[in-house]
């Protein structure tokens, strides 16, 4: 499926080495996601390169950060991205897979079973309604890609983090314009901005990672409802 050797040179330019076996279960997760995808919308992503980049590269990168240890939830994972690779690169690490959409979930099972990947739970939850349960600050890292504006993606994820973990939000080239408009949030729910790290992947787009640090307990009122964490964010 994918060009397992033009991953890992890819990757390499990173200072991300991969072993074969993480590269079998790579290539094998891209074929279980374009057969899936016949019946379930996961992606729009389907070409091996594009795969490789948009996705698994993409991911690598996040998995690569030194924050990405311990306890970690990946929220709105949708088709497991970057949380299952981040599994892959990080064997170690205990997983959570938090995605509302139950089509979506019962994809995931399946790809971990598949993959042999263990430590990993599946939660369909909203995050704001997560927050609220046994899985509020609980995390050491979490991760969002793709999932909402950086103001609304605080709410989402920063009650799920323990005081002295940290949120890394995967972003694209605007991601300093929504850092501004995510400081009021930051302050209100226990955090802080650590800083962007700023990469370019090997399709020639833009990632950007904001780190931001958990410094206090997030107040007992957030995260509020989802309907006004969209309409009106902090």
């Amino acid at each position: 499926m994918i060009d397992k050797n033009r991953l890992a040179e890819k990757c390499f330019t990173w200072n991300i080495q991969l072993t074969g076996t993480q590269l079998d279960l790579l290539d094998r997760y891209a074929q279980m996601l374009v057969d899936y995808n016949q019946k379930v919308n996961l992606t729009a992503i389907t070409s091996p390169e594009g795969i490789e980049d948009r996705h698994f590269a993409d991911s690598l990168l996040f998995a690569a950060q030194p924050e990405v240890a311990g306890r970690m939830v990946d929220v709105g994972t949708g088709a497991g991205f970057p949380g299952v690779v981040a599994k892959i690169y990080k064997p170690d690490l205990e997983l959570t897979l938090m995605e509302p959409t139950g089509k979506r979930v019962e994809f995931l099972k399946y790809l971990c079973a598949e993959l042999g990947l263990t430590g990993v739970e599946f939660a369909k939850e909203r995050a704001e309604e997560a927050a609220r349960k046994v899985w509020r600050e609980q995390f050491d890292i979490a991760s969002a890609r793709a999932v909402a504006a950086l103001p609304v993606l605080c709410e989402y994820c920063l009650p799920l983090v323990k005081v002295g973990g940290h949120f890394i939000a995967m972003k694209g080239p605007d991601a300093d314009a929504e850092r501004t408009a995510a400081k009021r949030a930051l302050k209100l729910l226990g955090g802080e901005y650590a800083e962007t790290r700023a990469f370019t992947l090997p399709d020639s787009s833009e990632r950007r990672l904001v780190v931001c640090r958990k410094t206090a307990p997030t107040p007992s009122v957030y995260p509020r409802n989802g309907g006004k964490i969209a309409k009106s964010p902090l």
